[in-house]
């Protein structure tokens, strides 16, 4: 009964401020209303990590960035921006709710203690051959991609946190693997730099920043705020070699105030045309693709996207051709309309809360690994349609084939097949 009241309040503030900030659009009171969201977001966000005593818990991070993102877009700073239809508001808020139904849902499996990964040698030798293949594949496929003969190179954003689990689990690491482990991570970043990447090269920091902090239970401010400041001159000058400048940036985002700072400008186009390209998904769809959307990476890893052009052709609805990000949630209103959107964000909500549970119970450090691209996912839900795109299920699977790889004890099955 505790617990349910619990809920009412913290659901019954979200209900009360949506509402206001939806009257306050409604007024053409924009700023008022994005402010709304946002405090509701960091006030519900502030309130779960507490709760929990985790800054990476997945309910507080996609508050963070699902409702906050709607704040920033609320704010109205583009001439691109129109008021949002009232199906686009019911959406917002049924995916919100829908993802508090599935967490909830899934609370009564989620244990109260934490269990940390422990010193294992065996799994410290079988991580360190992970991270040399990755890095070892990472640089081939780099220098195929360059010669134009294809590969995937983004698989090294997975070595730096593989890294982290490493030392947790390792019991000395002597001079030859600390030159092979620098060199490794080395890779992983300067590989997203040469392709001029600032998604993956953020996607690794922030990647491994969770599985950091999930691994220590605690990484101080300072520590972050030094990784930040270190990457951030990379993050421009990426920014500078692809001439994308203030004024180009501006200019294409129709900036209200035309000398918006760069730093200010960047973030906030990458977050609120989003909202806004799902709403004219919203005013102009006709009708939906019932799956096909995405189901787009089965089709693609099983090559039928090839014999099948068809099957992942449809129209993309944007504000502009060049601001092309979407939304986690873009391609399952497209599918299946309102409902397809919240069924989905249930689901997401029950599979963060199972996930924590894996990562509380498991013995298996590669489950860090799942929780960390899971709340990057979560923490992103206003960038892209993560779950329709082929390369974020070929990471899921190949940290499933070193989940089975590193947690692989024959002992156990062996005893298993006995009883």
């Amino acid at each position: 009964m505790r617990r349910r009241n619990e809920i009412i309040m913290e659901y019954g503030t979200y209900m009360l401020a949506y509402f206001m900030s939806y009257i306050a659009s409604l007024a053409r009171l924009h700023f008022i209303s994005g402010i709304l969201l946002l405090l509701e977001a960091l006030y519900l966000y502030l309130h779960w990590v507490r709760e929990s005593q985790n800054v990476t818990e997945l309910r507080a991070v996609f508050t963070l960035a699902w409702v906050g993102g709607q704040g920033v877009a609320c704010l109205r700073l583009s001439q691109l921006q129109s008021d949002w239809s009232y199906l686009t508001w019911l959406c917002f808020f049924l995916i919100y709710i829908g993802f508090g139904i599935g967490y909830e849902w899934g609370r009564k499996y989620a244990p109260d203690e934490k269990k940390e990964p422990l010193r294992n040698s065996v799994q410290a030798k079988r991580l360190f051959l992970c991270i040399t293949g990755l890095a070892l594949v990472s640089v081939l496929s780099f220098a195929f991609q360059s010669t134009g003969l294809g590969g995937v190179s983004g698989s090294c954003i997975l070595i730096p946190a593989i890294t982290i689990l490493y030392v947790k689990v390792s019991e000395t690491c002597r001079g030859k693997e600390k030159v092979i482990l620098a060199l490794a991570n080395v890779t992983a970043i300067v590989i997203p730099v040469l392709r001029m990447s600032r998604f993956q090269l953020f996607f690794v920091v922030c990647f491994t920043m969770v599985t950091y902090i999930m691994v220590n239970r605690r990484m101080r401010i300072r520590t972050m705020a030094g990784i930040v400041l270190a990457l951030l001159p990379i993050y421009v000058a990426l920014t500078v070699f692809r001439y994308h400048d203030i004024t180009y940036l501006n200019s294409i985002f129709e900036m209200k105030y035309e000398k918006m700072p760069l730093f200010f400008t960047q973030p906030y186009i990458y977050v609120a045309n989003n909202f806004e390209n799902f709403n004219c998904l919203v005013e102009q769809l006709t009708k939906h693709t019932w799956g096909m959307r995405m189901l787009s990476p089965f089709f693609a890893l099983t090559g039928l996207k090839w014999m099948f052009p068809k099957l992942t052709s449809s129209v993309i609805y944007l504000t502009k051709p060049e601001l092309t990000s979407l939304t986690l949630f873009y391609d399952a209103y497209y599918d299946y309309g309102i409902a397809g959107a919240f069924f989905f964000a249930a689901l997401l909500g029950v599979a963060a809360k199972w996930m924590m549970r894996i990562v509380r119970k498991n013995d298996n450090p590669v489950a860090y690994l799942f929780y960390g691209q899971f709340a990057v996912y979560l923490g992103l839900a206003f960038f892209t349609t993560w779950f329709s795109n082929s390369i974020v299920w070929f990471w899921l699977i190949l940290t499933g084939m070193m989940y089975w790889f590193v947690g692989y004890d024959k002992n156990k099955k062996r005893n298993g097949q006995k009883e």
